[in-house]
């Protein structure tokens, strides 16, 4: 496996916005802030260097970024604590930690710079690669697995709803009828299966047309969709009063967990009809974004890949009340 350097290719996401959405909780001495995504380590970094007395725990799934983010980080030395772990296991990780609560969590969800441009990974549908898509590659099932041995009705399920993919059916028909002849191992005869199943017109439009089902098989190899479901409300509940949380979402699907997580815990739960809304069903969230922030045109001209990204943020205004 090559070695990359992280620092030239990696560009972290509205790093500036993300910045500025934590800051009020991150100057604060002594603060605690969770990166729960690493990665290469460019949001951890900058919130080292911007935030001279917060402490950083940083997590990451996969042992080669941590590696990579470990030798960025170096520098900062004990004031930052890298973990490998899921971001689901959160609470875990402080507890191990002896660390009660947090000032805040950043999230920066999807697949990282290194995982997309290291071919062996097998992430991306423009180069041809293993299938794989582990983000950690000691554990789990890979994607060529899941194509060579799920149940057509499951494959179908799959690049429906982690997809959105109109044309499973006819994707997965192409993919059974082609692993009976040989089992997939790479990722570019999944991309020409994928090319020959659909309908002219669907290719002429919408990117690559690989793109979906490539989404739906990482998120099913990573158990993302079940992981981020268990992570955002574990992260809210680790926030201090006055803590914030600041998420980057990359697809529909994601946004749309964190908007309904947010959402609950900016509503009131009083039953309805009282005249008053006591204290313990008052709102625990106070939303920092009016509905998901998008990049500016400058930033998409630098970097490509945070075109799709959603911001959301929210402060954590009340103790939960039992």
């Amino acid at each position: 496996m090559s070695n990359p350097s992280p620092s030239p290719r990696h560009i972290p996401v509205m790093l500036r916005r993300c910045l500025d959405l934590l800051a009020p909780a991150l100057a604060l001495p002594g603060a605690v802030v969770v990166d729960a995504t690493l990665g290469l380590g460019g949001h951890s970094e900058a919130l080292l260097s911007t935030f001279p007395s917060c402490r950083l725990i940083a997590v990451d799934r996969d042992p080669a970024a941590l590696k990579l983010a470990g030798e960025r980080l170096a520098p900062f030395g004990e004031r930052a604590t890298l973990v490998h772990a899921v971001y689901d296991e959160l609470p875990e990780v402080l507890e191990g930690l002896k660390v009660p609560r947090v000032q805040g969590v950043l999230f920066d969800l999807g697949v990282s710079s290194m995982q997309l441009d290291e071919a062996e990974r097998g992430f991306a549908y423009a180069q041809d690669a293993p299938l794989d898509m582990r983000m950690d590659q000691s554990t789990g099932i890979s994607a060529a697995e899941v194509l060579n041995t799920y149940p057509p009705g499951e494959l179908v399920r799959i690049l429906r709803a982690y997809g959105e993919e109109k044309f499973a059916r006819k994707i997965v028909d192409a993919v059974v009828r082609e692993r009976e002849r040989e089992p997939f191992t790479d990722s570019a005869r999944l991309v020409d299966v994928i090319r020959q199943a659909l309908p002219q017109a669907a290719k002429r439009t919408g990117g690559n047309p690989a793109k979906r089902t490539f989404q739906a098989l990482r998120i099913e190899v990573n158990g993302e969709l079940s992981v981020l479901e268990r992570a955002i409300p574990a992260a809210v509940a680790a926030l201090a009063v006055g803590g914030r949380i600041a998420v980057l979402s990359y697809h529909s699907l994601e946004d749309r967990l964190v908007k309904q997580v947010f959402a609950a815990g900016a509503a009131h739960s009083a039953p309805p009809g009282l005249p008053v809304v006591p204290e313990q069903y008052q709102p625990r969230l106070k939303l920092l974004t009016r509905g998901a922030e998008l990049p500016g045109e400058d930033e998409i001209a630098e970097n490509r890949r945070a075109a799709p990204a959603r911001l959301r943020g929210a402060e954590r205004i009340r103790e939960d009340v039992r």
